[in-house]
């Protein structure tokens, strides 16, 4: 076992050792042992939360202009560039990430490209606006005349908990537009996929911001991410990852009133119009191996017309069949590993419950008996009889579609609506206006009709347990600043 790290942090300025619980970050694709190390204390996590606001408070960063703030982090960003090759080399090692996956592009060259928009779209943004008074109410009761502004200012300390499927992609939602908006951050990556959290670190120095407004925290256990959502001199949480871990999030933040944004777990819904059923098969090709199903947005649940439902099942095994299963290191593999062992036995629990209340398996539905090393998972596509099935309510993170028929669009929408999630959702139709009159009903927080995007420019959230708040776009970059109502007379 090569060393890759001999420091878990870097805190005020400087990078160091960790005093707390070691930490094993572990390869999915064979077992093997990528590094392993001391993480931080509770302490030292602590310490980081301090320097974090005392940067803050003394105004270094956030009293700078903000096209200074601008010029440092477009720096800061062609830093971590320099670092690609290392952030492809994380994702497959630590992530498991096939190296020729088509999501491989989430993990380093699309938040890298995103981070200069953000900023971009940062100096787009007034400090101040007029507020909508009517001109009427302009003059206040002594005869003078009255202004009122809507005046934006940084939250003042963020704590940014990034996901294991796209850690440096989860990462910078966080630590650009908090850094932008004038904020300090605390980072702290998953435990299972750290490494990558690094370059963050390394940046930082390389460009010399100032000490304390970024500080990274890795931990081997969740003490460290409980005290973020709980200290007092944290102001804001922004976390990316299940909406059980979620849910305590804000129950660990309402003592202390912080602001939350929460990009949470989905479920998501892709209805096949009956002129486009036959994207079904591709789709679920994707959903299977987008680095094996890992993806909160994914759509994970197919609705097809019923009477075509048996023809598009047999499409798909046949499809399924041909997905080459591997190691994330080889460039041939197009279905790699899930993240860890217990991710896997989740597979197995989520495809037994399915059975159990009804369900088919209509191809997979176990371990890759041809892996002999590694979490590895069969592309899996499930039968099943209605929406009601556990396979369609609950999140599933690995390579399993679920196929469920209806009887009209109207009964498509309701079965897609009737779930707890509502992250993402997809209408596919050759008649492009019934597809977007079947997408204007869908209850999500993104809803993408016949196409989709990544954009820096166009925010993306949740709604009902798929989260609160938006990231990206101008909703995700104005979560990071208060706005307070300025009256001048």
């Amino acid at each position: 076992m090569e060393d890759v790290l001999d420091y878990a942090g870097y805190i005020d300025g400087a990078f160091v050792k960790g005093a707390g619980a070691t930490l094993t970050v572990e390869n999915p694709s064979d077992e093997s042992i990528v590094d392993s190390f001391p993480g931080l204390s509770l302490e030292q996590v602590e310490s980081a939360i301090r320097a974090a606001r005392r940067a803050y408070e003394k105004g270094e960063w956030n009293g700078l202009p903000v096209r200074d703030r601008a010029d440092i982090l477009h720096r800061y960003t062609d830093a971590l560039a320099s670092r690609i090759d290392r952030l492809i080399e994380y994702a497959v090692t630590e992530a498991g990430c096939p190296r020729s996956s088509g999501v491989m592009f989430a993990q380093a060259a699309t938040p890298l490209r995103q981070a200069h928009e953000v900023i971009d779209l940062f100096l787009k943004l007034p400090e101040h606006e007029e507020n909508p008074i009517p001109f009427a109410e302009r003059i206040s009761p002594m005869g003078g005349a009255v202004q009122s502004l809507r005046r934006y200012t940084p939250v003042g300390v963020v704590a940014g908990i990034a996901a294991n499927n796209v850690p440096f992609y989860t990462a910078l939602w966080k630590v650009i537009p908090a850094l932008i908006a004038g904020n300090s951050i605390v980072l702290r990556p998953n435990p299972l996929t750290p490494l990558s959290s690094i370059i963050f670190a390394e940046a930082a120095e390389e460009v010399g911001l100032p000490k304390g407004i970024f500080n990274l925290v890795i931990e081997a256990g969740l003490e460290g991410g409980q005290l973020l959502s709980t200290d007092p001199d944290i102001d804001m949480v922004g976390f990316t990852g299940s909406s059980a871990v979620g849910v305590k999030v804000m129950q660990q933040a309402a003592t202390t009133m912080k602001r939350l944004q929460l990009e949470l777990g989905g479920h998501s819904a892709q209805i096949f119009l009956p002129d486009a059923v036959d994207r079904a098969v591709m789709q679920a090709r994707i959903v299977c191996t987008s680095h094996a199903g890992q993806g909160c947005a994914l759509g994970k649940r197919l609705f097809v017309p019923e009477d075509q439902k048996a023809a598009v099942i047999e499409k798909i095994v046949a499809d399924l069949a041909t997905v080459r299963i591997g190691p994330a290191t080889d460039p041939q593999t197009q279905l790699g590993p899930v993240v860890s062992a217990a991710q896997l036995a989740a597979c197995e629990r989520h495809v037994q419950r399915a059975v159990e209340a009804g369900g088919r398996i209509a191809t997979g539905g176990k371990r890759a008996a041809s892996m002999e090393k590694g979490y590895f998972f069969e592309p899996t596509l499930l039968d099943l009889p209605d929406n009601k099935n556990p396979a369609a309510q609950d999140e599933i993170f690995g390579p399993i579609a679920a196929i469920i028929g209806y009887r009209d669009l109207d009964h498509a929408v309701q079965m897609a609506n009737d779930s707890r999630y509502g992250l993402s959702g997809y209408v596919h139709g050759a008649d492009k206006k019934a597809a977007l009159e079947v997408g204007l009903k869908i209850r999500s927080g993104t809803v993408q009709v016949n196409g989709a995007i990544a954009s820096a420019y166009a925010s993306s959230g949740g709604q009902r347990m798929s989260g609160i708040a938006r990231e990206r776009g101008i909703e995700g970059l104005r979560i990071y600043q208060q706005l307070s109502a300025l009256t001048i007379g």
